[in-house]
């Protein structure tokens, strides 16, 4: 008697912003999608974490998790502390169930990188722009002014058997600030005023955890074992504020967003080393874009041909293609909505586990849209559309049972 294996059903995962105005704001929802991408069908949804601005999905032990990207309240806290949460993913029908939660120190935990094989998950705090005014007597006696900034963290998570996320093993404080004031609109132009660890990247080798510091116009390159360790720093030029990191799943390429410069930069990466060498730095915008323009989340294909990423200010998911030598040319845009500022825009997308469509969290327009992907050529077309309030991230499960 033979058995057949049965097929896998797809969800996508939504994590969103929550709003006192609007009830079916923040916490995750989760879709039914066509293996074709050409229908999404919300199943269900949870409320909490309210803040859920990235996710990461553990297939052995079918866990979610999710950031609650907030930032403390003070010595006598109303909300919910800035924390990760797990929780597990029905294989009959995407349903989340909360398992537990950790607090994460540092404000506004904004990313997650996770590890299977040695059971660990990293996060990247990033930090609020905010100061505070510390007043105090100078050495000469007269009375003067400093002013305070937010840590910026990375933290390393030990993971349960049953994915259940464990204790905390180690916390990176990052130091420094890059040109303050700077020339991006964040903050009045203070978006460089102290660290801001944007994202925690494993390496495909498994051995490094690199960290894009757009406060400091740094990628910090750590080993990663029991604690992360500092091996390889490779600095920027000044307001270049690299954000995210993508690896290349067919060579040790990685890609990098430069928020505050606009630009899509190639590396190559030694994985026996850790060290970055730059190969090319290109515009994310039309030449013909004018107006302020700030890159978030970057992509690479499955087929390692073509780079994604997507612009807040030209409000499009463009696409790169990539030569031999790792150089860059842009292919092509969709546009997308119409961003309010920076920090209300599309923020995220990702691919389907073919490749061969694509998902964007297009927080205006309260909606997630689904885009064909030409593996030949790169180009998107669109699918479908389904209404999320104010979406932030996306992550795919696969359902077999």
């Amino acid at each position: 008697m033979s058995t057949t294996e049965p097929t896998p059903r797809l969800v996508a995962c939504v994590g969103g912003y929550g709003s006192s105005s609007d009830a079916g704001a923040g916490g995750i929802t989760v879709l039914a999608v066509s293996p074709d991408g050409g229908k999404l069908t919300p199943l269900s949804r949870v409320a909490e974490p309210r803040e859920a601005g990235y996710l990461a999905y553990s297939p052995s032990t079918r866990t979610l998790y999710a950031v609650d990207e907030r930032k403390n309240d003070g010595r006598g806290p109303v909300e919910p502390p800035a924390s990760v949460h797990a929780l597990s993913v029905s294989a009959r029908d995407g349903r989340l169930t909360w398992l537990n939660s950790r607090p994460a120190p540092g404000p506004r935990p904004t990313y997650l990188a996770l590890d299977e094989h040695r059971g660990v998950l990293v996060t990247a705090n990033h930090g609020d722009f905010d100061h505070v005014e510390h007043v105090f007597r100078a050495d000469d006696g007269t009375w003067t002014v400093g002013y305070l900034y937010d840590d910026s963290t990375v933290l390393l998570y030990g993971l349960e058997p049953d994915g259940r996320i464990g204790e905390l093993r180690d916390v990176r404080v990052l130091p420094g600030h890059g040109p303050d004031p700077n020339s991006s609109p964040q903050a009045g132009g203070h978006a460089q005023s102290s660290a801001h660890a944007h994202c925690a990247v494993i390496d495909p080798s498994g051995r490094y955890v690199l960290v894009a510091d757009k406060g400091t116009d740094r990628i910090l390159v750590h080993a990663l074992g029991d604690t992360l360790d500092l091996v390889h720093t490779y600095t920027c030029p000044p307001e270049t504020g690299p954000r995210h990191i993508a690896f290349d799943p067919l060579s040790d390429r990685a890609y990098v967003t430069c928020e505050f410069s606009s630009a899509l930069a190639s590396f190559a990466f030694d994985r026996e080393s850790g060290r970055l060498r730059p190969l090319d730095r290109i515009p994310t915008v039309a030449p013909d874009h004018r107006g302020p323009n700030e890159p978030a989340e970057v992509r690479v294909h499955p087929n390692g041909r073509f780079v994604y990423v997507n612009n807040r200010g030209e409000d499009s998911v463009a696409w790169f293609r990539v030569a031999d030598d790792g150089t860059l040319t842009r292919a092509g845009d969709v546009r997308i909505a119409r961003s309010l500022h920076p920090g209300v825009a599309a923020r995220s997308f990702t691919f389907d586990p073919s490749g061969t469509f694509l998902l964007v969290a297009d927080r205006p327009a309260d909606l997630v849209r689904s885009y064909a992907v030409d593996g030949d050529d790169g180009s998107l077309s669109p699918l479908t559309e389904t209404r999320v309030p104010q979406p932030a991230f996306i992550v795919f499960a696969e359902l077999t049972g």
